[in-house]
C-alpha cells in the first residue's frame, strides 16, 4: 500500500521561509513533486523532481522556492523562501510509481502567509 505523508506546514509571516518534507513508501518513485490548491482554485503544480534530480518549477515560485530529495528514504523536500500571501494553500504531496506509471497524493498540508 503507498502512503505519502506530509509535514513541515503551518503559519508564517509574509518574507518568511518554511519547509516541507513528504515521505512515501510503498513503491519506488520516478518523479515526485508538489501541487497546490488555494480556496476557490484549482490545484496547480509547484515543483518536480526526478529521480536523476532534474526539476521543474512553476514560474511564480522560481528562485524562491527549492526541491530536493533523496531517492533511498523516498522522501521529497520543499525550502519555500521569501513567502508571499498568494502563497497560501493546501500543498500536496504527488508521487509517480517508476513501475506502474499510477500517480498517488498525499492529503495535503496547509501553508498559511499571513502577518
Amino acid at each position: 500500500q503507498v502512503r505519502l505523508v506530509e509535514s513541515g506546514g503551518g503559519l508564517v509571516q509574509p518574507g518568511g521561509s518554511l519547509g516541507l518534507s513528504c515521505a512515501a513508501s510503498g513503491d519506488t518513485f520516478s518523479t515526485m513533486g508538489w501541487y497546490r490548491q488555494a480556496p476557490g482554485k484549482q490545484r496547480d503544480l509547484v515543483a518536480l523532481i526526478t529521480r536523476g534530480g532534474n526539476t521543474n518549477y512553476a514560474d511564480s515560485v522560481k528562485g524562491r522556492f527549492t526541491i530536493s530529495g533523496d531517492n533511498a528514504k523516498n522522501t521529497v523536500y520543499l525550502q519555500m523562501n521569501s513567502l508571499k500571501p498568494e502563497d497560501t494553500a493546501v500543498y500536496f504531496c504527488w508521487a509517480l510509481s517508476l513501475w506502474t506509471a499510477i500517480d498517488y497524493w498525499g492529503q495535503g498540508i496547509q501553508v498559511t502567509v499571513s502577518s
